[in-house]
């Protein structure tokens, strides 16, 4: 990497680009504006560009002779959030949300620095390509943050049309000091569970409660019951994270409404906890409905499913060498195990390859930085930029074979 890394990328540009990200934030398939800004520095760096896969999501590919193909993915989703970090360039952007109403819209969780990074990435391996042989494969993936983007993508012939890869790299920034990364073999991050219950009532007067089955007394006693399931049927060596996120019932007050629905998040570092803390949801959302005299049983609508991330080990272990070879063994650090969610892992699961994902530190100083997902999160533009586009080829040169020169 030393012989080209000065050229390639034009860092002010490269900033420009994450700035006007951050200033446009699209929700889960609606990436359309981020897609084409990703597409078109693609196609001027020399990739053979395909839009629309999976939705909304952009491949672009490098074949440079012989050798493994590399896949180098950043998810491109923002969230439903009202930025207040008060950033020359902040978002005041508002999309559709899932029901039609209009919801503000920020890249709180970073997939805007994410999609920065591999623009550079793309940029600096391609303006290197007397040094390397193989393929490279960029990846901006649509729809992380629910959990269906790369499984859109897979179903949508990515491989099939574009080649499988020997391997998947991808990064994540955190509240890190900004130029650091951190990475951990084996578990990395736990597996989830979003959906909503429509617990069923009978609506009538406010005046006349006798007259009723009141939704949102059922629904205050299915999210009391179940704050215990964790506390009482997880046992201590086992972790879970049961969250009630919503509760929504009625539009007037002197209404009572006929139903109530609950927005259930939950997850665990193991498949199996999971799928036993999900069951007992719908036990005890079935037994408080039935206890309250419920006209119907509950319904239950999907909204996410993320598998656990498993870095495998040897691979993790090639990058954090790589990692420490090009930033110095001071910038470089365990990653903790965490237990939000991705789903950048279905892509080295359905290829059978090995897969490693790491951490990109993006605050001005550890410990003194909004976390992902606040409406305050933002990552600090220099060293994260710089350090994630060298990140990603670092990890990438660990396979692709080397060309002396």
């Amino acid at each position: 990497m030393a012989g080209y890394r000065p050229g390639g990328v034009d860092p002010a540009a490269l900033a420009d680009l994450y700035r006007d990200l951050h200033t446009h934030p699209e929700l889960s398939f609606a990436e359309h504006r981020t897609a084409g800004a990703a597409a078109r520095r693609l196609r001027d760096a020399g990739y053979e560009v395909a839009a629309g896969v999976g939705g909304t999501g952009v491949v672009g590919v490098l074949r440079n002779g012989p050798g493994p193909v590399v896949l180098l993915r950043a998810d491109m989703d923002a969230l439903p959030v009202r930025e207040q970090t008060g950033l020359p360039y902040a978002s005041t952007a508002q999309a559709p949300g899932p029901d039609g109403v209009p919801v503000p819209v920020m890249h709180a969780c970073g997939h805007d620095m994410h999609v920065s990074c591999l623009v550079g990435a793309a940029e600096l391996l391609s303006a290197g390509r007397a040094h390397w042989g193989g393929t490279v494969m960029a990846v901006f993936q649509p729809a992380e943050e629910i959990g269906a983007g790369a499984r859109a993508m897979l179903d949508d012939g990515l491989y099939g049309r574009f080649g499988t890869p020997d391997a998947v790299f991808a990064q994540h920034v955190f509240p890190l000091p900004a130029g650091r990364v951190a990475y951990r073999p084996g578990l990395v991050l736990g597996a989830a569970e979003s959906f909503d219950i429509t617990l069923f009532g009978v609506g009538g007067h406010a005046s006349q409660p006798e007259r009723v089955v009141d939704p949102v007394v059922m629904a205050a006693a299915t999210v009391l019951r179940l704050q215990t399931v964790v506390a009482r049927e997880v046992a201590p060596a086992e972790q879970a994270v049961l969250t009630v996120a919503k509760l929504r019932a009625g539009e007037k007050e002197n209404v009572i409404a006929d139903h109530a629905t609950l927005t259930v998040s939950i997850r665990a570092y193991d498949q199996d906890v999971l799928r036993r803390v999900v069951a007992a949801v719908h036990r005890i959302a079935d037994a408080e409905a039935a206890a309250s005299g419920a006209p119907r049983p509950p319904e239950y609508r999907a909204i996410s499913s993320f598998p656990t991330t498993v870095n495998d080990p040897e691979a993790a272990e090639q990058v954090g060498a790589a990692f420490r070879a090009r930033f110095g063994a001071e910038r470089v650090g365990e990653m903790a195990q965490l237990i939000g969610s991705e789903d950048v892992g279905v892509f080295g699961t359905a290829a059978g390859v090995p897969s490693v994902f790491w951490g990109l530190g993006a605050a001005a100083a550890e410990g003194e930085a909004p976390g992902n997902h606040t409406p305050h999160f933002a990552p600090v533009v220099e060293p994260t930029l710089s350090a994630g586009v060298e990140a990603l080829v670092a990890a990438a040169l660990t396979r692709l074979v080397p060309v002396a020169g």
